[in-house]
């Protein structure tokens, strides 16, 4: 443990010297500019940087919640950053440059938010569990069900996020296969590749994608040209898992699975398609952040959470043959459905994380830190192994901070290197257990059965899917 740890730190240190680009901010004038990276302030801020993410990276052990050390030393980073330039008569730079990175998150957190909002609304309606319950009653045998709880969290990942998809899966597997130790701890592995690879081929499958797409980087359908190497990035890990899986089947579930699919919840499931063709129409036709796109969608959600409650006494008249076909449960709770308890349900751990990690790697950028060294990963060892380092890197450290150093220094780079940079940094966490938050979630969920060591012994094989999910990206986009 002693050997990882120093593995995990030392990878974290070559990182912080391969990505932290030197921001560029036009509305900074270059005389309001100051280089801090020979300042004490600069140290202090790469060694609070440094000191908060070791903290994160021991979420596990700790207890401690990722958002908590990187919020404060947000806040410390840039004050200490505000101070050294009122000091020299630069009284607004400060504030100018960080509300540069402030606006990006706030892009980021109300898509990201009204995303959450949908897949709470479709967990309280029983869409998943309706989902679970039928592939439990199907009778798979072991072999169907770790091929079709990876070829479902494959898909499902694109549109739910990864750690969603993830638990989801996670409860079919142990459902099913609890009393097979060996099997659920292979299916978690396929089911955390699979989530992984299903999220970056998709624009709002995996936070990196979002922000590489937000950032108007590269349009809402070139994404879908990594559908074959993310495809490749799952299949090839999982054909060699599946000779370790045990043969024959499962035992019957012991009681009925509960969780009935509710009145609306594939209505829900249709508001979020149209939410997302909003988001990405508004984002197309009339250049608007897709952000905008999502909260005007989260408008139809709102109507129908107020449509539900008017007829959940089936005293309404709206179109209501149309929506009690939807689904069929009991309308009990449809009385004091509450949208609002929908958006308090989302994930704000990971929301707060993201702005964490955003304006400290911001300020860090701001400081002037390793401008040289960013500028010779891509200029020298060329913007392919650069992209594929990112991967690598973003197994062990989080792959938010990973793509935004990426994207705040905005290297020349033709479309091609652009995809590989979103692949490889949504794929690249599926090589250790703790690279994405899959990983972490699947860990806590099937604990004893999903360990760090249980992935690692099958990570030669991942790294297999990893060289050949690039190698086809080249083939059919290069």
């Amino acid at each position: 443990m002693k050997l990882q740890k120093k593995s995990v730190f030392s990878s974290f240190f070559i990182l912080l010297g391969l990505f932290l680009p030197a921001f560029a901010y036009p509305s900074v004038s270059s005389e309001e500019y100051i280089d801090l990276t020979h300042h004490m302030v600069g140290y202090m801020a790469l060694a609070i940087f440094v000191f908060a993410y070791a903290l994160v990276i021991m979420e596990e052990q700790l207890h401690l919640r990722k958002s908590k050390p990187v919020l404060l030393a947000a806040g410390i980073i840039w004050v200490m950053i505000a101070w050294v330039y009122q000091e020299n008569g630069f009284t607004h730079a400060a504030g100018i440059a960080i509300r540069h990175n402030f606006l990006e998150y706030a892009e980021l957190f109300f898509f990201l938010l009204v995303a959450m909002t949908y897949i709470n609304a479709m967990i309280e309606r029983g869409v998943f569990d309706a989902l679970r319950n039928w592939l439990v009653q199907k009778g798979f045998s072991y072999r169907q069900l770790f091929w079709l709880t990876g070829i479902l969290a494959f898909f499902i990942s694109p549109v739910a996020d990864n750690l969603t998809t993830a638990l989801i899966m996670g409860t079919v597997v142990l459902t099913v296969g609890g009393d097979k130790p060996k099997f659920v701890g292979i299916a978690c592995i396929n089911i955390v590749v699979a989530a992984n690879a299903g999220g970056a081929f998709s624009p709002f499958g995996d936070i990196t994608t979002l922000m590489v797409w937000q950032k108007g980087i590269l349009p809402f359908f070139d994404f879908f040209h990594l559908f074959l190497p993310a495809a490749v990035n799952f299949l090839v890990p999982a054909a060699f898992m599946h000779f370790a899986i045990p043969k024959g089947n499962p035992s019957p579930p012991s009681s009925e699975q509960t969780g009935a699919l509710k009145r609306g919840g594939l209505v829900i499931v249709g508001l979020f398609i149209l939410t997302i063709i909003t988001a990405v129409s508004f984002h197309n036709f009339v250049h608007l952040p897709p952000a905008i796109g999502m909260l005007t969608g989260l408008s139809y959600l709102k109507f129908f959470a107020y449509y539900l409650k008017k007829t959940a006494n089936g005293d309404g008249h709206l179109v209501a043959e149309t929506f009690q076909e939807a689904g069929k449960g009991n309308n009990a709770d449809d009385a004091t459905y509450d949208i609002f308890e929908k958006v308090a349900g989302a994930e704000w751990d990971t929301l707060f994380f993201s702005y964490g990690v955003i304006l400290a790697v911001g300020g860090l950028g701001f400081i002037g830190y390793l401008s040289v060294a960013s500028e010779f990963i891509y200029g020298e060892l060329g913007a392919t192994t650069a992209n594929i380092l990112v991967g690598v890197m973003s197994a062990i450290v989080d792959n938010i901070p990973v793509m935004f150093a990426v994207l705040t220094m905005n290297p020349e780079m033709p479309d091609v290197q652009w995809l590989l940079v979103t692949l490889t940094a949504g794929v690249g966490g599926s090589l250790l257990s703790i690279g994405s938050a899959a990983g972490v979630a699947l860990m806590g969920q099937a604990r004893g059965h999903y360990t760090f060591f249980s992935h690692l012994k099958w990570t030669p094989v991942i790294a297999l899917g990893y060289v050949a999910s690039i190698g086809v990206h080249f083939l059919v986009n290069g």
